[in-house]
């Protein structure tokens, strides 16, 4: 588990490079709001997490599936994982802040994701 990287993931990168293709310039990993989201937008008050299939449990996703050996102790984990983002982004939500999961496997279609995006980070959006 050490070895999973936290930052720079590969699903990360394919957002960012897409935010910066349509003209969004953004923060990366800001420590000072809970949960350090992946990408922050200060002057438009929204955040981007981008979420491993695996690791945050995206419901229905075929990536989202639980080793055999030691099952208590992994679906304890990905319970804490799961309880953890849902407080982080109520704490955001509570000081104002807008937030969107991307999950890991949207980044494949890139079409769908770049709408969604916009549709979010667009100034008529309040969610």
């Amino acid at each position: 588990m050490a070895r999973v990287g936290q930052k720079n993931t590969k699903p990360e990168l394919i957002v960012r490079k897409l935010l910066h293709g349509l003209g969004y310039r953004y923060r990366l990993h800001r420590r000072n709001l809970p949960g350090t989201p992946d990408i922050c937008f200060p002057s438009r008050k929204k955040v981007i997490f981008v979420h491993g299939c695996f690791w945050h449990r995206h419901e229905g996703c075929r990536r989202t599936t639980t080793p055999k050996t030691r099952t208590d102790f992994w679906e304890e984990k990905f319970r804490q994982n799961v309880a953890r983002d849902r407080r982080k982004i109520d704490d955001l939500q509570k000081l104002g802040w807008n937030a969107l999961v991307v999950w890991e496997c949207e980044t494949e279609d890139i079409y769908k994701l770049e709408s969604r995006l916009i549709n979010f980070l667009s100034p008529e959006a309040n969610k």
